[in-house]
């Protein structure tokens, strides 16, 4: 009987931390948002955005406004412009990024 409350013991405590884990990851995905929002010029200047696997694609008002250098130390593998558009390589952040800048729209 002694197992069944110890086994039942670390199962909440399992869980316990997946939760923390899992509500600190939303909020970091939220500031790098917010950071990458502020880097590429404001919502303002995002005129429509997508996320294609690893790769975060926009189209920008004005691309001279874009801070490369702080996307880059944001953790970009790579980055492509061509015209007014941006090509941003972010690995497997750029769906959550998405997803967290339609909810800032």
């Amino acid at each position: 009987m002694d197992r069944y409350i110890e086994y039942a013991l670390l199962i909440i405590v399992t869980v316990i931390i997946a939760i923390a884990i899992s509500r600190a990851t939303r909020k970091d995905a939220k500031i790098e948002v917010n950071k990458l929002v502020d880097f590429l010029g404001g919502k303002n200047n995002i005129i429509s955005y997508e996320a294609n696997k690893s790769r975060f694609m926009v189209t920008l008002k004005n691309i001279s406004l874009v801070n490369k250098e702080g996307i880059q130390k944001m953790g970009a593998q790579g980055m492509v412009e061509i015209d007014n558009q941006l090509k941003i390589i972010l690995g497997t952040q750029a769906e959550v990024l998405k997803k967290y800048i339609d909810e800032l729209k």
